[in-house]
């Protein structure tokens, strides 16, 4: 096996997290190399094209308070614009399609008080969990130990309360209620500014998004660094000096090593010696939620003259929010919807098709299901490091294993968007993580 001498880091994962930290990195004067499993950069963030348009097939949307990714988007030349959001939003709720013109939709006013009661109540907690260190607080076993599902329920959420938390659910975690920590919700959420700053458009963090796609960002990044293409890291070996990063036909040699790459992929790799018994456990407790998406584009965006902004909900799924992410009036017009990976991803492409349509149809009419251009993807059934959009953490793993997310073990440093204090879960998260690392391994390295 032929070995290179990298001299001081090396950094397994070329997604926006160790692009940065490379890039801070190497910005300081230090040797590195980036070592990445897939055949392009980017990681969570794919660009691909729809009738001659880009499109997301992972992270799409900025927002207004994530200044680190967007300092970065700055620096690269990489611009946004407006996500469309003009005119009535639409809701599919149990059969009946209506409108709305806010984030909560045209519900009665029982239920827009038993939403607004929640959303207090669930702030409020968040108060009480500091971003860094959630398990120390007082209220984080009590929290950990039950799900989001199970705390709506014991607070008497209505049903439809519970359905909206549903939804906001799967495209935050990709993961039901009943999956998700509630000490993982209140501090993720916290994380972002409030439920508001996460869900919103307009002075949300769906404010803005990419023209060209959020790849070209990854891109431009590993445009100035050393970056090795379909390597799939296999070994961590550190001898008490330094260490030797194993492909099956390559290795590097390094003073420390920057793993970029999720929690639950991280047990893909092994460790020599081994890793410590609570960073195996937290491997092991810390999944991957699981997302789809599907993308259908028209010769215009029709329902911008029905007084449509493209953004809808749906109790019907398999996708069960959309967005408008059309180059302009004039066409072409392309619909983004998220769907529920679990009746989505099984089927097979023709049908995932029909499905997704049939969802557009029902909510912007017959037009809908006749695009010019269909695609759709799906993050849990990828061979290499599925699922997505960000950690599903269930609960019990926050007090149990939190400790572990990002301590570094002797010269074995952490960093991707789960480890963020920051916009967890989201590019902005990913962007900051790979900073705090890079300052991380420059004070190892200096030490």
């Amino acid at each position: 096996m032929q070995t290179e001498a990298v001299g001081d880091v090396i950094v397994v994962g070329a997604g926006f997290a160790g692009l940065v930290a490379a890039r801070e990195l190497t910005r300081r004067g230090h040797d590195v190399v980036v070592l990445e499993g897939r055949d392009r950069v980017g990681g969570r963030s794919h660009t691909t094209t729809i009738a001659g348009v880009p499109v997301d097939l992972g992270a799409t949307f900025v927002g207004p308070t994530q200044t680190a990714v967007l300092k970065l988007a700055a620096e690269l030349g990489c611009d946004t614009v407006p996500t469309y959001c003009r005119g009535k939003n639409l809701i599919d709720w149990h059969g009946r399609v209506r409108s709305y013109r806010s984030t909560i939709p045209k519900l009665s006013l029982i239920e827009l008080f038993d939403v607004s009661r929640i959303q207090w109540r669930f702030e409020r907690l968040a108060k009480l969990i500091p971003v860094t260190d959630p398990w120390a607080a007082p209220a984080a076993e009590r929290l950990d130990r039950r799900s989001l599902d199970s705390w709506l329920r014991s607070v008497h959420a209505n049903a439809s309360t519970r359905n909206l938390m549903a939804i906001m659910s799967r495209v935050t975690w990709g993961c039901e209620p009943d999956a998700v920590s509630m000490l993982h919700a209140v501090r993720y959420v916290k994380a972002a500014g409030g439920l508001g700053p996460m869900l919103d458009v307009e002075g949300g963090a769906q404010q803005d998004r990419f023209p060209a796609g959020t790849q070209q960002i990854a891109v431009r990044m590993a445009e100035d660094l050393t970056v090795r293409l379909n390597t799939v890291v296999r070994r961590i070996i550190g001898d008490g000096t330094g260490y030797r990063v194993e492909s099956d036909t390559e290795s590097w040699e390094a003073r420390a090593v920057i793993v970029a790459i999720p929690p639950a992929h991280r047990g893909a790799i092994t460790f020599e010696p081994a890793l410590p018994d609570d960073h195996r456990a937290l491997i092991a407790h810390w999944p991957q939620g699981n997302l789809s998406k599907a993308y259908a584009a028209y010769d215009k965006p029709f329902w911008r003259a029905d007084g449509c902004s493209g953004e809808a909900l749906s109790d019907e799924g398999p996708v069960f929010i959309t967005f408008d992410v059309s180059p302009g009036d004039d066409g072409p017009g392309v619909l983004l919807g998220f769907a529920d990976s679990r009746s989505f991803d099984p089927l097979p492409p023709q049908q995932r098709r029909d499905r997704a349509l049939r969802n557009f149809a029902a909510l912007f009419g017959e037009a809908a299901a006749t695009p010019i251009d269909y695609l759709d993807h799906c993050w849990g059934t990828e061979e290499f490091a599925p699922g997505g959009p960000t950690a599903a953490v269930p609960p019990g793993a926050w007090t149990d294993y939190g400790h572990a997310l990002r301590a570094p073990v002797d010269g074995v440093f952490w960093a991707c968007t789960e480890t963020a204090d920051e916009w967890t879960g989201f590019l902005d998260g990913a962007v900051r993580s790979g900073q705090r690392a890079a300052t991380e391994v420059t004070g190892y390295l200096t030490s």
